[in-house]
C-alpha cells in the first residue's frame, strides 16, 4: 500500500499483467462458472419443484452466485492458474539472481514485480467475477428451460427480483479482496524462495495452497461483516 500511494508504479508491466489475469484467464474461467452454474440450478430446482417453487430457482441461484460462489470460484481459478505463475516466475528470477540484479540497476523488485501484479488481480478479477456470474445465471437459465420447463422469462424474474445492487456491490469487493490476496501471496513467496529448482517448485505449491486456505477463511469474515443479521431477499421475491 506504501508503495502504491507513492506513485511507483510500472504502467507497462501493470498492464502486461492484466492481460496476463483477465483476457487470458477468460475463457477457464467461464467454462467453471457456466457448469457450477448448471449444476446448482439442477440440485435446487429439483427440491424445490416439490414445494411448487420451481420458479424460484432462478432467483436462489443469482444470490448464492452473487455473494459466495461467484467470487469464490473465480479466485480459485486465478489462484490456480495465476497465483502459482507468480510464484514460479519470481522465484525463478529469485534463484537465478535476477532480483539481485535488479538492486543492482537501482530498481525496487516491490515496484517493478509486485505492485502491477497486485494492481492487475484487483482490478481483474472483480471484472472476471461479473462476467462468470452472468455466465453462470445463463448456465442454469438454460438447464431450467430445457430440464424442468422453467421459462426463460420467469427465470430472468426471478433474478431480478432476489438479486440487489449490495449482493453485486459486495461480490465485487470479494473479488477485488481475493485479487489482491492472490497476488501478495504468490510474489511474497516467489521472492522468499531459496534452493533452486526445488525451491521453486516448493514456493509454487505454497502459494496455491496459502492461496486457496486465506480465500475461504477471509470469504467467512467478508460474510460475517456484509450480511449480519436476517435477509430479507427470499421474502422481498415472494
Amino acid at each position: 500500500m506504501v508503495h502504491i500511494l507513492q506513485g511507483k508504479i510500472y504502467r507497462r508491466n501493470t498492464i502486461e499483467q492484466m492481460a496476463i489475469v483477465g483476457p487470458e484467464s477468460l475463457l477457464i474461467a467461464l467454462v467453471t462458472a457456466t457448469f457450477v452454474g448448471m449444476v446448482f440450478t439442477i440440485q435446487v430446482t429439483r427440491e424445490f419443484l416439490v414445494f411448487g417453487a420451481g420458479n424460484f430457482s432462478g432467483g436462489v441461484l443469482a444470490l448464492t452466485l452473487g455473494r459466495e460462489l461467484s467470487p469464490v470460484l473465480t479466485a480459485v481459478v486465478i489462484a490456480g492458474r495465476v497465483g502459482s505463475a507468480f510464484a514460479a516466475e519470481i522465484g525463478t528470477m529469485k534463484v537465478t539472481e535476477q532480483i539481485d540484479a535488479l538492486y543492482m540497476l537501482k530498481t525496487d523488485p516491490v515496484d517493478y514485480l509486485v505492485i502491477p501484479r497486485v494492481i492487475a488481480c484487483s482490478l481483474m478479477v472483480p471484472v472476471l467475477n461479473l462476467i462468470c456470474l452472468v455466465a453462470a445465471i445463463a448456465g442454469g437459465m438454460v438447464v431450467a428451460e430445457q430440464m424442468y420447463d422453467i421459462p426463460q422469462k420467469v427465470f430472468l424474474e426471478s433474478v431480478r427480483l432476489f438479486l440487489t445492487p449490495w449482493d453485486l456491490f459486495s461480490s465485487i469487493i470479494k473479488a477485488a479482496v481475493f485479487g489482491a490476496l492472490i497476488a501478495v501471496i504468490g510474489t511474497s513467496w516467489g521472492l522468499t524462495t531459496e534452493g533452486g529448482a526445488k525451491g521453486v517448485g516448493q514456493s509454487t505449491t505454497a502459494a496455491v495452497v496459502t492461496s486457496l486456505l486465506s480465500i475461504f477463511i477471509i470469504n467467512f469474515f467478508l460474510s460475517w461483516m456484509m450480511f449480519q443479521g436476517t435477509g430479507s431477499a427470499i421474502m422481498n421475491g415472494f
